[in-house]
């Protein structure tokens, strides 16, 4: 047993969380209140920190009871997520109620016999007037399982060696911020700057090189300390890393002191592999950002989140630097850890800028605009989102990109000071965007306001290939591939293409073309009864068939009827139009590919090693 923390004070809020049925997916929890209030209000949150989304994690609760003096005590539902009971403040409340887990991801919860996960906000009833008071957890073990294992970010304070025992969270807030894992899994521990980490793996198949994993990790949790405290120590006292290896799936939340992800497990690393794939290259960059929202956004948080209303949405415009700046130093740190070289880590970079190239949506939406209607359209992705919205991920990345390199070339010391500043001036604490202009102003002597309010605030395309060239790199426009040239987004198989996104402005669009059409086939747009059809299964035989048609009628089913719709052909980059051709709808993707190339590796380096 561990060393036994101090007796709980009278008023701690206890709950019992106990896998009682691992077939059927049933947590049962026991909530003790010992100083409850009359008519005492409890309620579930209907969203996790971390993941901008309403998911009404009520949906998963039943048999909630309430006993008083050993009396039943009634329950009113008063909404979608609260409950008040008719109790008195004379005496301990107990409530019981189950939760069905089948939430495989890492947001809610999940049970079945080789595994338990979840994250107290969709497992534990808020007890409304307690939140700041000590939460007591205890963790009860499985009946079928005894081999099982615990891994949490909360603070042991008795428990057996296989983790299952009690817990104690300074508050609501602390409870349900650290999730916990249970299962047979992996294990390992690593030290970082004299910080105890843990990393946890469920799901590893037999091939699977823990040792490359924990080492490579090591690099990333040292490599980001040193960034944020270049003469210090972290502000936690251990980490937990819980990663689900699952056949297909990937995602992580980040919380106080630990992180919840998943990953295939084709992209773990395999003993004997010299070279890593590019799916571990992907966890790794995973694993990077989660832990650097240790310290942007756990810690460094938007002023709207400086405390959470579980109830409803908490909206802000700061995702862009949240999420954006954390998904540019993902792969930086690798960079600068050593895991990645120059040509791998542009090859990765060259993509996010590719991406918010190919987005019509970003001159529709600013990154702010984009940031504040997560709620409704991140989360909520239609044909239609790349062409209404851009993503805080990928534009703010470039935002943070275009700041650092825009204060290297002029003589400052880059993005790495101006975010320990903000760290220091926000004491580790709520921020808005004028403490980053404040910072940005100290640092360098002059006004970043119309700087920030073009990237930010505005729907031009950000200063990127300049801010590149003059660091060392090129940006070449690309050749456009078929996809591009029409402005369609497909998918190819032996039953034909399939159109999943019909970009604004495009060929495709003036054809009247939909998401959701299946594309058979092209014939000549003056049929005969001579005339030929053919068949496609890929976009890439659309010359082959074409030939020198200038536009053909694109045979498409909708909703199973058969359109024939003219469709405009885009010229071939290797012949120019003809005489008296007509030109054909210019597409929003042209030339929105570029391949980045090296032209000065001195400059790159000093970039990419932070000097």
């Amino acid at each position: 047993m561990t060393q036994s923390a101090p007796a709980l004070a009278p008023h701690a809020i206890q709950y019992t969380i106990t896998p009682i049925d691992l077939h059927a997916h049933l947590y049962q929890v026991v909530l003790n209140i010992p100083r409850p209030k009359a008519m005492q209000t409890v309620s579930l949150p209907v969203w996790i920190p971390g993941s901008y989304l309403v998911r009404e994690f009520s949906k998963s609760l039943q048999g909630l009871s309430a006993s008083q003096g050993g009396q039943l005590v009634d329950v009113q539902q008063q909404n979608k997520n609260t409950w008040v009971m008719d109790s008195s403040a004379a005496e301990p409340l107990t409530l019981s109620y189950q939760i069905c887990a089948y939430d495989s991801s890492v947001r809610t919860a999940w049970l079945d016999s080789q595994r338990g996960f979840f994250n107290g906000t969709s497992v534990f009833l808020r007890v409304h007037g307690s939140e700041p008071l000590l939460q007591v957890l205890h963790i009860e073990p499985p009946a079928q399982q005894p081999h099982w294992q615990v891994a949490t970010g909360l603070m042991a304070a008795q428990t057996n060696p296989q983790g299952f025992g009690r817990y104690h969270a300074s508050s609501y807030d602390e409870l349900v911020d650290c999730p916990v894992e249970m299962g047979a899994f992996w294990s390992a521990e690593f030290s970082a700057h004299g910080v105890a980490h843990r990393f946890v793996v469920a799901g590893a198949p037999p091939s699977f090189d823990g040792a490359r994993l924990v080492a490579d990790t090591q690099k990333i949790c040292e490599t980001e300390i040193r960034l944020w405290h270049p003469r210090g120590k972290p502000p936690f006292e251990r980490y937990v890393f819980m990663l689900n290896a699952m056949d297909d799936n990937y995602g992580g939340l980040e919380h106080k002191n630990s992180t919840a992800l998943i990953c295939s497990r084709r992209d773990l690393p395999r003993k004997g592999e010299a070279q890593p794939s590019s799916g571990y290259i992907t966890l790794l960059g995973l694993i990077s950002h989660e832990y650097f929202h240790t310290w942007n956004v756990k810690r460094l948080r938007p002023m709207e989140l400086a405390s959470y209303d579980y109830e409803r949405e908490n909206y802000t415009e700061l995702l862009w630097f949240f999420e954006g700046f954390t998904s540019y130093y993902d792969d930086l740190v690798l960079r600068r850890a050593g895991l990645l070289d120059n040509a791998q880590y542009l090859k990765l970079l060259n993509k996010t800028l590719n991406q918010v190239l190919q987005t019509p949506g970003r001159h529709v939406q600013s990154v702010s605009e984009s940031s504040f209607d997560a709620w409704v359209k991140y989360y909520r992705q239609d044909e239609n989102t790349p062409n209404a919205t851009v993503s805080y991920y990928t534009k703010g990345s470039l935002v943070a990109l275009c700041l650092d390199l825009s204060l290297r070339r002029a003589g400052h010391s880059g993005l790495d000071a101006v975010m320990r500043a903000l760290y220091r001036r926000c004491k580790a604490g709520p921020m808005r965007e004028q403490d980053l202009l404040d910072v940005l102003h100290e640092l360098t002597g002059r006004s970043w306001a119309a700087d920030i309010s073009a990237w930010v605030h505005g729907k031009l395309d950000l200063p990127v290939a300049a801010l590149l060239q003059a660091h060392g790199v090129d940006c070449q426009p690309d050749k456009p591939q078929i996809a591009q040239q029409l402005g369609l987004r497909v998918a190819e198989g032996a039953a034909g293409i399939s159109i999943k996104v019909v970009l604004r402005g495009g060929a495709a669009e003036a054809a009247s073309m939909m998401a959701g059409d299946e594309w058979i086939g092209i014939e000549p747009l003056q049929a005969s009864t001579d005339s030929i059809g053919w068949r496609l299964h890929k976009l890439d035989d659309l010359p082959l068939y074409a030939g020198d048609a200038q536009q053909v009628l694109a045979l498409v089913a909708r909703d199973k009827r058969l359109l024939r719709l003219p469709l405009a052909l885009p010229a071939r980059a290797a012949s120019a139009p003809g005489k008296g051709r007509k030109k054909a709808p210019k597409t929003a993707s042209q030339s929105d590919t570029v391949t980045l190339a090296v032209t000065d590796v001195n400059l790159v380096n000093l970039w990419l090693d932070g000097r």
